[in-house]
C-alpha cells in the first residue's frame, strides 16, 4: 500500500514539473522585446458641417499616416464648439474666424487661441425677390447674422457696396446703431446665422455665411447679389486651448489643414466659393 501511495506522489510531482516547465517556456527570454500593439492617438475636432467637416474628412488619411485617428464632432451652431473645447470635451475646433473668436473669448472670459488659418468663406447677400441690389425697395427688411462679429461684417459689406454708411467708416464692432446713412430706410432683422437661409421667403434679402448658404443650395459665386472678395480678413481658423500649443498631434493637424491636398480640394470642390487662406 505504501509503495502505491509513493508511486502516486512521484507521478504528481513529475506532472507539476512538466506544467511548470511549460509555463516558463511562454516567458520571453531575458532582453527579448515584448510585442505590443501600436498605440493610436485619437484627436476629436468640432466643426460645422460644410465646409469644415468636409475639409476635415480630407485630412483624415494624412493624419492616419502619422498614427493619429481624427474624429469629427459635428455641431450645428456657433456656440457649442467653443464651450465644448473649453470644457475639454474636444481637442480643437474648426468653424470660426478670428474676430468671432476674439469676441467670444471676451464675452465668456476664455482664452482659446488660433493654431492655423485655413480658408475664407465670403459673406454674401441673397434674395428670392430681386435680382440686383439696385432693385431694393424702400423700407425693405434685410436679415443679417445676430452674432456680433458677423453682424458688423454684414453691415460693412453693405457699406462697401454703397447701400448704407456707418459711423466713422465702420469697424468689426459696428452695429445697426452705427448706421448714419440709410437712403432706402432699410430695416435689419438679426437672426441666428444657421436660420438665415430659411427666412429668405419672408424678407427682401438675407446676408448668409457661405457654410450655411451651400447646404441651402445657394451658390455664392452665382447666386449672391454682392459678396466679399478674397481680401476679407475673416479667415476661418483652427482653434485650440492655449496650454495645448505644444501638442504634436495638433501641430500635425494644423500642418495637414495647410497642405496642398486641402488646397486642391477647396479649389475643386467649391470652385471659388471658398478660398484657401494660406
Amino acid at each position: 500500500m505504501k509503495k502505491i501511495l509513493l508511486g502516486v506522489l512521484v507521478l504528481a510531482l513529475i506532472g507539476t514539473s512538466i506544467v511548470g516547465c511549460s509555463a516558463k517556456q511562454e516567458v520571453p527570454a531575458q532582453g527579448a522585446p515584448v510585442s505590443e500593439e501600436k498605440k493610436e492617438t485619437v484627436l476629436k475636432v468640432g466643426a460645422t458641417p460644410i465646409p469644415h467637416a468636409e475639409i476635415l474628412e480630407v485630412v483624415k488619411p494624412l493624419l492616419e499616416e502619422k498614427g493619429i485617428k481624427l474624429e469629427v464632432v459635428v455641431f450645428q451652431d456657433y456656440v457649442q464648439p467653443n464651450t465644448a473645447l473649453a470644457d475639454k470635451e474636444i481637442d480643437a475646433n474648426f468653424f470660426q474666424h478670428q474676430p468671432y473668436l476674439d469676441n467670444f473669448n471676451q464675452e465668456r472670459s476664455l482664452n482659446l487661441v488660433s493654431a492655423a488659418k485655413v480658408h475664407v468663406e465670403p459673406l454674401g447677400l441673397y434674395s428670392k425677390k430681386i435680382n440686383n441690389v439696385s432693385e431694393l425697395k424702400d423700407d425693405s427688411t434685410i436679415a443679417i447674422p445676430n452674432d456680433a462679429t458677423n453682424n458688423a461684417r454684414s453691415l460693412l459689406l453693405l457699406q462697401a457696396n454703397g447701400i448704407i454708411k456707418l459711423k466713422d467708416g465702420g469697424s468689426i464692432s459696428s452695429s445697426e446703431n452705427d448706421v448714419v446713412e440709410n437712403p432706402k430706410n432699410l430695416k435689419f432683422e438679426a437672426i441666428e446665422a444657421a436660420q438665415l437661409p430659411r427666412v429668405l421667403e419672408d424678407v427682401e434679402c438675407a446676408i448668409i455665411n457661405t457654410n450655411f448658404a451651400i447646404p441651402a443650395n445657394l451658390n455664392p459665386i452665382k447666386d449672391a447679389l454682392i459678396i466679399e472678395d478674397g481680401n476679407s480678413p475673416y479667415a476661418n481658423i483652427l482653434v485650440i486651448r492655449p496650454e495645448d500649443e505644444g501638442r504634436e498631434d495638433l501641430k500635425e493637424l494644423a500642418k495637414a489643414l495647410n497642405s496642398e491636398e486641402v488646397k486642391n480640394f477647396i479649389q475643386e470642390k467649391y470652385e471659388g466659393a471658398i478660398i484657401a487662406a494660406y
